[in-house]
């Protein structure tokens, strides 16, 4: 359908001028890498892609094209690969693990726990409990979740006082949570420093770029808050890697007014983490209130199943994983 487009024969064109070894794209799904993946084919040069996220193979579309070599972040998610598309043969597929966890081994964001604690404003004798947002479109129900955390707090449920830290999405600006912000002065709110960098795009979220503080900061909320709790997001796992409890309430169902968060239950890859044990699942208010007391009063509860979980969905050791993606890079053209 695009062949003939303007854009894919400047496409051909700059490839067959350059000759590149190999294309490799950091992302699989987007559309608009279709007339260069085309180009590529014609031109017989390989092309690479890694799986960007971890529920990109079974809940978000197809991919843009067929790619030569496949780089996924664990064995778990070769096999989904191998599952979903059925043409791609198995020595074209390498685990390398993801980058997408690996700034946390790195000592140029080691934060300290001082600083985190003066510039957020917490108390440093409480627990601190991280609330980490959806955006609105399939994460609706954020604010329902930190009310019922915020109102049990300012109503002394819990044995002992508590921060509550909510990190916001850095796919939106946090214009929905005004009237929390100002019902619950107690309440530190985090806004991502993820700007958007181009604004007349197709998917206008995927062009927002973590500043470098930002990864520092995420990194002090993970490794100095006591508990997390989200919507079933991969911030289950940025949690997981330093082994703190997470509970996801999902309230919404189909009987109910609320927006039907428990589907996201069914899907493949939360599925697994959901009935695995490695965290709690609350879909009610009570189920939520009682989830968070269990984990304030025993942390390392489900921290074997936590290790696991991580382990079965990044497959490989988080340090060095640039430097292991481009050495299979390398190996891929010889």
């Amino acid at each position: 359908s695009f062949k003939n487009h303007s854009s894919t024969k400047k496409y051909r064109s700059l490839l067959n001028k350059h000759r590149p070894d190999i294309l490799f794209f950091t992302h699989q799904r987007p559309p608009y890498i279709a007339p260069i993946l085309y180009a590529a084919e014609k031109a017989q040069i390989p092309t690479a892609s890694f799986i960007f996220s971890w529920d990109n193979l079974a809940s978000k579309g197809r991919m843009a094209g067929n790619f030569t070599y496949f780089f996924v972040w664990s064995d778990l998610m070769k096999q989904d690969l191998l599952h979903f598309y059925n043409t791609v043969k198995q020595d074209t597929v390498f685990v390398v693990g993801t980058p997408q966890f690996e700034p946390y081994t790195m000592e140029k964001y080691q934060p300290e726990k001082n600083e985190f604690y003066e510039q957020n404003t917490l108390h440093k004798n409480l627990k601190t409990i991280c609330f980490s947002c959806g955006d609105a479109s399939t994460s609706k129900n954020d604010p329902v979740y930190i009310e019922t955390i915020a109102n049990a707090i300012e109503n002394h449920t819990f044995n002992e006082p508590i921060n509550l830290l909510v990190r916001t999405s850095p796919a939106e600006s946090p214009e929905r949570f005004e009237s929390l912000k100002e019902r619950y002065p107690f309440i530190v709110w985090n806004y991502p420093r993820w700007p958007l960098l181009r604004s007349s795009h197709s998917e206008p979220w995927s062009q927002r770029v973590p500043e470098s503080q930002d990864v520092q900061d995420l990194r002090a909320i993970l490794e100095f808050c006591d508990l997390s709790i989200n919507m079933c997001s991969t911030m289950s796992l940025d949690f997981m890697v330093f082994d703190k409890p997470v509970i996801n309430p999902v309230f919404g169902n189909t009987d109910n007014s609320l927006y039907d968060d428990q589907r996201f239950l069914k899907y493949a890859h939360y599925k697994t983490v959901a009935e695995s044990g490695s965290v709690i699942i609350a879909t009610n208010k009570n189920e939520l209130i009682e989830a968070i007391q269990v984990y304030l009063n025993n942390p390392k509860k489900n921290s074997t199943e936590r290790r696991k979980m991580f382990k079965l969905q990044v497959g490989k050791p988080l340090k060095n994983t640039g430097k292991r993606i481009a050495e299979q890079l390398a190996l891929c053209i010889q």
